[in-house]
């Protein structure tokens, strides 16, 4: 799978019912687990103070990344994203095929 950092930021929209906003965030973690368990989800941040993540994720490639995996967000409707195809840099000390 190729590998991407995924900026996603959250705006709820004014005058949303909490507990639909709870609902979403508690199926937002549900789904988080799921993608990691498939190996879609890598490591996520988030800035501290933000309603914004920063992730690794995987995918065959952009378009399944964002039809397969971000679609599937309950926070998605709120989101906006931006994508970066990354690869590992030769310098990187935690490359796996380094010796």
């Amino acid at each position: 799978m190729k590998e991407f950092l995924v900026e996603l930021t959250t705006n709820i929209p004014e005058g949303t019912d909490p507990a639909e906003v709870d609902r979403r965030r508690a199926a937002e973690a549900v789904r988080a687990k799921e993608l990691a368990v498939t190996g879609h989800l890598v490591r996520l941040w988030r800035p501290v103070g933000e309603l914004r993540s920063v992730g690794l994720w995987r995918a065959d490639n952009e378009a399944e990344l964002h039809e397969k995996v971000l679609d599937t967000l309950p926070l998605r409707s709120w989101m906006t994203s931006v994508v970066t195809a990354v690869e590992s840099h030769p310098n990187d000390p935690g490359r796996a095929d380094t010796a």
